[in-house]
């Protein structure tokens, strides 16, 4: 009856939960809203500076202008804009799915002075003498857009008007928005086919009114947008463009739907190797991922959070970060059947004795993204929120859940004695009367010997990582515009695309450039760089005559030098804090030697992957960076589960006599976590690889890092970290009389191990 009452529990929750998601995946998936890389749009950073003899900027006077620039959002009707105020007296501003930039730039940047002047110039009208929302868009007589204006005092405006009549011939009042004095001249501007006020109408008589027309060769969006900045109010500084990115909208419809295939792609290999390799624990793993992909959606959805390319890359990523605990586990369960025990009892086992390894390794991992959410920006900031969410919703559904339901199906007594389902040959099993423990179980890999053939290792990475630094100190890094400053200019065709006719194209439009890379399946994408900064008009003359040529808008990002070293800056300190943090953690965990073994191992990761980056040339851009963070959470991981067995087999000890004996039992550890960090290496390079070969353009540099990483990870894991610990315990030894009182030292190791 018992057998029965599980399995059908565990089938019921397999149903409400299967009902629950499809009924509201839907509309989850609806409601996420995706960031410019995913959908286009356009995103300004803007120095926030005061007007020309203005006083010093407050941050009250940032606050009202993040307000002001709000209000003239809304009057584009954009859903959900993102305006955020930054240190240093900076603006951002994120504007998703924009069809006219160039009039949402502008309506953002001007700074809303209207002024009405004779023909000399001479100040006779300004926005202090508007009623508050009073500007409306209409239409006059004959159907033309107009703008009308309410005025505080009617009799002012009549002797305004009297004062322009007198003036004739020259009885006009000109209208501007944005005067500047000593620059700008009506006489000069009359002239012209297109003049900067916007209108000068003449005066025949006196009015006596407190409404006012302004009447011009509008259209109907010009009236509403002007209408819109002046209620809205003018801006009490100066907006200065540091930093901006353009993204055209097929390049987001591209990206989402190739990055989406790829991480589809990725999925279903992972779930394929659990269920063929893991049978059971497989198959209950499939079902808790498909539910943690869920609850991420969810919880993203919750906190507002905007889905951008690398945060898809990091969600599929998530995906293959959160097998590891239960690999972790099955792997543990392996050991405990292997030894004699029974299933129910290697469930019991194993779940507990892989808790540490699980939980140590998701902290470290968490560190590292918690980091560079604060220092990270934009996309960056997006991908490092999905991180943190993976994370934590993996201790509910990689750990908790599928716990639970494994345990549900095991404890039903129907798999008593059917190993098999987990993946164990009866050959392998001893009995429990041998009284064998984890140790004496034999691998796959008992033939190698780590500990004695470190010299050869440590040879290999000394030699890589001095070659390495030379070709860095030759060839530099290819720095993106992020760090680097400039303008990158990038568009998608229909069609194959060469340097050469790319080259000639922007030397007719006058942007001329010797650094031109064509790339894309069928070399349909062309990128090119400029060391100057553009300018707003620049920007959008680039974007409406490139459409013009390619039939698609191009994506256009400039960072001023500011921002550039500002953003290098920023990666340095994310490294060197994620790192300390991580550090500390390790130290009060496990052990400071521990901790600097780790740490060294992931330093070597790191400049392995920059070396590669300076001889292949990709571009180093922020989503390396964001690479780089990940793989540091992902490299510390590895170790941390080889150090959390070491520390458990010292735990089943209670002295080392011998050098000796610490290398057996540091190869015994390395053996016996080397099939976990192998299928944990095949899981997460099914992912990589995937949005490596089918993903987007923009995440090919982010993609290639991760696999770069994700070697040297497990590499360093394996051949550097664990024997630079050792090295370091044999010195310790040597001191101590050559033994190690491990009772003594279970504090250090760590108490919350099971202890055999």
């Amino acid at each position: 009856m018992k057998t029965r009452w599980r399995i059908v529990a565990f089938f019921l929750v397999i149903v409400v939960l299967g009902a629950s998601m499809s009924t509201t995946t839907k509309g989850i998936l609806n409601d996420i809203k995706l960031g410019l890389d995913l959908q286009g749009g356009f995103e300004v950073l803007y120095q926030v500076e005061p007007l020309k003899d203005g006083p010093k900027i407050t941050e009250k006077d940032v606050a009202a202008t993040a307000n002001a620039l709000l209000n003239r959002i809304d009057v584009l009707g954009v859903n959900e804009p993102v305006i955020e105020v930054e240190e240093g007296n900076r603006i951002r501003v994120q504007l998703a799915g924009v069809d006219d930039e160039a009039s949402a730039r502008k309506l953002l940047s001007t700074e809303a002075n209207l002024t009405f002047r004779d023909a000399d110039d001479n100040l006779m009208l300004d926005g202090n003498d508007l009623k508050e929302g009073g500007a409306n868009d209409s239409f006059d007589q004959n159907g033309a857009p107009i703008v009308s204006l309410q005025l505080k005092d009617a009799n002012k405006f009549a002797q305004v008007t009297q004062d322009i009549l007198a003036k004739a011939p020259n009885n006009v009042l000109v209208i501007w928005l944005d005067f500047e004095e000593g620059v700008d001249s009506f006489k000069e501007e009359v002239s012209k086919e297109k003049p900067k006020f916007i209108s000068a109408p003449q005066v025949s008589k006196v009015l006596n009114t407190s409404e006012v027309q302004i009447s011009g060769s509008f259209t109907v969006e010009e009236t509403k947008n002007l209408a819109g900045v002046l209620n809205a109010g003018a801006l009490p500084v100066k907006l200065t463009e540091v930093y901006s990115t353009s993204v055209g909208a097929q390049f987001g419809e591209h990206a989402l739907s190739s990055t989406v295939n790829a991480g589809i792609i990725g999925a279903v290999l992972i779930l394929l190797f659990l269920m063929f390799y893991y049978r059971l624990p497989g198959i209950v793993a499939n079902l808790t991922l498909v539910v943690y992909v869920y609850l991420n959606l969810l919880v993203f959805d919750w906190i507002n959070g905007v889905l951008t390319l690398p945060g898809i890359a990091g969600l599929v990523l998530g995906i293959a970060m959160a097998v590891d605990a239960n690999i972790l586990t099955a792997e543990r369960i392996r050991e405990e059947i292997r030894i004699g025990k029974t299933v129910k009892q290697a469930f019991e086992e194993g779940t507990k004795s892989s808790w540490s390894a699980i939980l140590d390794a998701n902290v470290t991992s968490l560190i590292a993204a918690v980091v560079l959410f604060y220092f990270g920006t934009s996309s960056v900031k997006g991908f490092a929120t999905i991180l943190i969410i993976s994370i934590l919703v993996s201790f509910i559904t990689a750990v908790w859940g599928s716990r639970v339901l494994l345990g549900l199906l095991i404890r039903s007594g129907y798999f008593d004695n059917k190993i098999g389902w987990f993946g164990v040959r009866n050959s392998k099993v001893h009995s429990i009367e041998e009284n064998v423990s984890s140790l004496d179980l034999s691998t796959n890999f008992d033939r190698f010997d780590f500990v004695h053939s470190r010299r050869r290792y440590f040879t290999f990475s000394i030699i890589f990582i001095l070659i390495g630094v030379i070709i860095l100190s030759i060839f530099k890094l290819n720095l993106g515009i992020d760090f680097a400053s400039g303008t990158r200019v990038e568009v998608l065709t229909n069609e194959p695309l060469t340097e050469e006719r790319v080259l000639t194209y922007m030397e007719n439009l006058g942007y001329p450039s010797d650094d031109i890379v064509i790339s894309g399946d069928t070399k349909n994408i062309a990128a090119v760089r400029y060391v100057d900064e553009f300018s707003q008009d620049e920007i959008l003359k680039l974007k409406k005559e490139m459409k013009a040529e390619f039939g698609i808008e191009p994506n256009i990002s400039a960072v001023s030098n500011t921002v550039g070293k500002e953003l290098i800056r920023n990666a340095i300190y994310a490294l060197i804090y994620a790192a300390i943090g991580i550090i500390i953690y390790v130290a009060i965990r496990f052990e400071w030697r521990m901790g600097i073994a780790s740490i060294l191992g992931v330093l070597h990761d790191i400049i392995l992957m920059v070396a590669i980056f300076s001889f292949t040339r990709f571009e180093v851009d922020l989503t390396f960076i964001a690479a780089v963070l990940t793989i540091v959470g992902y490299s510390i991981n590895d170790k941390i589960v080889t150090f959390d067995r070491i520390r458990e087999n010292l735990n089943r000890v209670k002295k080392i006599n011998n050098e000796n004996e610490l290398a057996e039992i540091v190869n015994k550890s390395l053996r016996q976590t080397l099939a976990r960090s192998v299928n944990i290496v095949l899981n997460i390079a099914f992912v990589v690889v995937s949005l490596l070969l089918f993903g987007a353009e923009a995440i090919r540099n982010f993609s290639f890092a991760l696999f770069l990483g994700l070697l040297a990870g497990t590499y360093s894991s394996i051949y550097i970290s664990a024997q630079l610990w050792f090295v370091i315990m044999k010195r310790s030894m040597k001191k101590k009389g050559g033994e190690i009182d491990v009772e003594q030292k279970k504090k250090q190791w760590g108490t919350d191990e099971p202890v055999v």
